[in-house]
């Protein structure tokens, strides 16, 4: 029960017991007040008729004597009067019934009041004439006693009406300091801080409402102190302090997490001899910041370009991860990276177009990471030996179709529901229990099985992310895999799908008819967060309003603060990929720390990705991540 409807109760139950209080000092003073005025009216009326009919007592005249009582038990105050004649002891009775006008009988059946009897004898001198005996009508009693009563209910009726309204009022004005204190205080918990509460004029409260400001703001510079450090870190560990670009350690992770997901690119090395000459010719000094300017040139020109990763990886060698471009907008990004280094290479005062080498593999399906590197390093090694400035690594892997024939198939799948559906569990790291399974789809294509890793760039590619992902929802809850499962099933959405708004409202409308919307969980990639916050906001309102739950995927991947955990209040994360990779005596270890820490200090789950042996699983035991995935437990196949 609520404090306010305590001190209400209280209130009421005080006012009750001081009302029926009243009430009944009120009833039983009442009562004894007719009861004696009955009793006093009932001796007056005995005397003086006992004196009027003396006369007629004397004369033995009963007419007169029936007379005179007649007029007085017409007057309707008695019960009963008895006269008994001691001369022959002849008696006279008159009885008037109990019937009351206006009052209930069952009021009346109480016998609230006694009877009332006076008898007495009269006497003319010492001769005794006759007794007489009257019993008092208690019918003016219960009528006074009545409406006394019923006037006294409707007086404190109107007045306890008005006590409740007026407490009401009255209390949840005093209490709403209180409530807005116990709002805040939840906001608290979650991990949640607004602006400063507004001090109340009580001062118990305001005491109260000072503390809970000065806890809101400490809490609020912990979360922020956090946050920096996780800032801190990464400039530390995964940044080159001379570039400002990613260093080595962090590209191989991007590289690692990148290879791990479906998707398309390119990478590509570059040596820049020339910065050697740039050393020898003005000294370091002037060599460092010649590499920032380039790095900075490189980040504005290529990033235009198709998104992509750039780093630092040796003194003089950069790579560039092309994380999803086909293979002609590699090529414009090659002859932007080469336009954009001669300019830099004229300012430098060399020439341009030498002492420099790049080299370009394409990916292929399937691919490792170490067949990647020895691909473009190979590459690089070509061009640099013919004297080129680039040399892209020639694959023997054709590509399966042309970009009409993927939007066909693709329009087509789409249309039929025509994928096919794997899942890999996700464990509870303290149990051995299931607490989600993440979905993926494949494709078939004729007799070929195309897996997602080689049709999703397509789909991103040709904007279908929004219609795919609407047609995997619909398929899993219309084949009864929501109902059958009873772990939560994760959904990956498409970057097209986060921005698109009729997206948006095709599924809110969807999880409000849909049931076991609680066994529905959302990814949502980093970048996505980053790119449109404003949409990504949207989209977490109406998953969460509609009972549904959504996490972020690729946790701690993005150079960036972590404020918008507060904002969007995911229920988990799972972190990127690239740290199942790290060396466990690595400073990114610190990095995972600080990442996990931010999470859980705000209450959220945290799931560790990519494990792929128990060795990496028992590096994460001392950060106490919620639950795990990866090919230690490889996607199991469907049967809808």
């Amino acid at each position: 029960m609520t404090l306010f409807r305590q001190i209400y109760s209280l209130l009421f139950g005080l006012f009750l017991v001081v009302v029926i209080s009243l009430a009944y000092v009120q009833f039983t003073q009442t009562q004894s007040f007719l009861t004696e005025q009955m009793k006093s009216d009932l001796n007056n009326t005995s005397n003086s008729l006992g004196i009027m009919l003396v006369p007629d007592l004397e004369a033995g005249d009963i007419v007169s004597a029936e007379t005179l009582i007649n007029v007085i038990f017409e007057g309707g105050y008695y019960q009963q009067i008895k006269l008994t004649w001691l001369v022959d002891g002849k008696q006279q009775v008159w009885e008037n019934p109990i019937t009351i006008q206006d009052v209930p009988q069952w009021f009346i059946d109480l016998g609230l009041f006694q009877t009332i009897r006076k008898e007495s004898t009269i006497t003319s001198g010492w001769l005794q004439l006759a007794t007489l005996e009257i019993t008092a009508h208690p019918g003016f009693g219960y009528n006074e006693l009545w409406h006394t009563l019923t006037n006294a209910i409707i007086v404190i009726s109107i007045l306890f009406l008005l006590a409740i309204l007026l407490a009401r009022f009255g209390l949840t004005w005093i209490l709403k300091p209180l409530h807005d204190i116990a709002e805040h205080a939840k906001e608290i918990a979650q991990r949640k801080f607004g602006p400063d509460m507004a001090l109340p004029k009580t001062s118990e409260l305001k005491s109260v409402v000072e503390a809970f400001n000065s806890m809101s703001h400490q809490l609020k510079s912990i979360f922020s102190s956090l946050d920096e450090e996780v800032t801190e870190l990464r400039k530390k560990n995964l940044v080159d302090q001379v570039s400002g670009l990613p260093n080595r350690q962090y590209m191989m992770g991007r590289l690692n997490s990148w290879l791990s997901e479906p998707s398309n690119g390119a990478l590509m090395m570059a040596k820049f001899d020339w910065l050697e000459e740039v050393h020898s010719k003005y000294g370091y000094q002037v060599r460092d910041e010649t590499i920032h300017l380039l790095a900075e040139k490189m980040q504005q020109q290529l990033n235009d370009i198709a998104p992509s990763v750039i780093a630092r990886i040796a003194a003089y060698e950069f790579a560039f991860l092309i994380t999803s471009a086909e293979k002609e907008q590699c090529s414009k990004y090659l002859q932007t990276l080469i336009r954009t280094v001669n300019q830099e290479i004229s300012k430098a005062g060399c020439k341009p177009n030498e002492q420099f080498a790049i080299g370009i593999a394409h990916r292929s399906d399937q691919i490792t990471v170490s067949d990647m590197l020895a691909q473009t390093d190979n590459a690089l090694q070509k061009a640099a030996a013919e004297n080129k400035v680039f040399h892209w690594f020639e694959s023997d892997e054709k590509q399966l179709y042309t970009r009409e024939q993927w939007r066909s198939h693709l329009s087509t799948a789409i249309t039929n529901k025509d994928f096919k559906f794997k899942w890999q569990p996700v464990y509870l790291s303290d149990r051995d229990e299931v607490s989600q399974r993440e979905l993926y789809c494949q494709l078939n294509i004729g007799d070929k099985e195309i897996h997602a890793g080689q049709f999703m760039p397509y789909v991103e590619l040709l904007s279908l992310g929004s219609l795919l992902d609407r047609c995997l929802i619909e398929t899993i809850t219309e084949t009864g895999l929501v109902e059958r499962n009873h772990e939560p099933i994760a959904i990956n959405l498409t970057f097209h799908s986060l921005s698109d708004r009729e997206f948006h409202r095709w599924l809110n409308k969807f999880l409000r008819n849909t049931h076991y919307t609680q066994r529905l969980v959302f990814d949502i990639p980093e970048a996505g967060v980053y790119s449109d916050p404003e949409a990504c906001q949207e989209l977490c309102t109406i998953i969460r309003d509609n009972g549904a739950h959504f996490g972020i995927d690729h946790f701690g991947r993005q150079f960036g603060s972590m404020a918008y955990l507060h904002d969007l209040r995911p229920s988990y994360v799972k972190l990127d990929q690239s740290f199942a990779y790290y060396d466990e005596h690595e400073h990114s270890s610190e990095l995972c720390r600080a990442l996990v820490n931010v999470a859980r200090g705000l209450d959220i789950q945290v799931i560790v990705t990519g494990i792929q042996e128990q060795v990496q699983l028992e590096r994460f035991e001392p950060l106490n991540t919620h639950a795990y995935m990866g090919y230690i437990y490889p996607p199991e196949k469907i049967q809808l």
